[in-house]
């Protein structure tokens, strides 16, 4: 995973604009869920036409918060990424046309395919039939119209997500914003997202920690999901 941490200019930054570094002491696990974001064939697999290494790196720390949050009583959600696939490329021409180049377009749409083996969550991660699972089609999955998201979380009574999966600077991040922006409660899990380069991923948790939520290890996570009511 990355090896990274926030530098002391941010914290020092947020500790004097709001005097304390950490938004959350606590977390209620029946208002909190785990949203793993895009931990699917299409990112994971070596080879794969959107591989992020480094997401092979997280596989543990995201099976670790997702036991502890079933033991507690809490959700576990999946999101994957996917794209229909249409005469004109793609349901997402902005992204396809622009941002893929011509020789992987073809085998990214068609592991983005909703019915596709890039779909398929990566198999070292631990699912169980209680888990929900979703499809969005856009980097974000609380951008309306891109998928069922915020409907699922409202109707389960959540207000607090756990945010892992990859990339942290892409899927993770946009949806992070998106949360706080619909008072969602938002913390990025540090050990339990990864980017393309150390930097990206740095970049991403000092932004979150200083206008977005909360950046938090599993250990402290699980931790605050174990401490009393005040």
């Amino acid at each position: 995973m990355h090896n990274v941490t926030i530098r002391q200019e941010i914290i020092d930054r947020v500790m004097a604009r709001r005097g304390r570094l950490h938004l959350f002491d606590r977390f209620d696990p029946a208002r909190t869920a785990v949203v793993n974001i895009d931990m699917q064939h299409t990112f994971c697999a070596p080879g794969a036409p959107a591989e992020v290494p480094l997401s092979r790196a997280i596989v543990d720390p995201i099976n670790r918060l997702n036991a502890g949050m079933r033991q507690r009583g809490g959700t576990v959600i999946w999101v994957t990424h996917a794209n229909l696939g249409t005469q004109a490329g793609s349901d997402w021409r902005g992204f396809f046309d622009n941002f893929v180049a011509d020789d992987v377009r073809s085998r990214t749409i068609e592991s983005l395919s909703p019915a596709g083996s890039g779909q398929e969550i990566w198999q070292e991660l631990e699912v169980v039939p209680s888990d929900i699972r979703i499809f969005k089609n856009r980097y974000s999955a609380l951008i309306p119209g891109s998928s069922s998201l915020e409907r699922v979380l409202r109707s389960h009574g959540i207000d607090t997500l756990l945010i892992t999966g990859t990339k942290t600077n892409v899927c993770c991040e946009s949806t992070a914003r998106d949360a706080m922006m619909l008072d969602f409660d938002v913390v990025m899990v540090a050990d339990g997202t990864a980017a393309l380069s150390d930097e990206e991923h740095r970049a991403t948790l000092e932004t979150i920690i200083q206008q977005f939520g909360d950046v938090l290890t599993v250990d402290e996570i699980l931790e605050r999901l174990d401490a009393p009511a005040s």
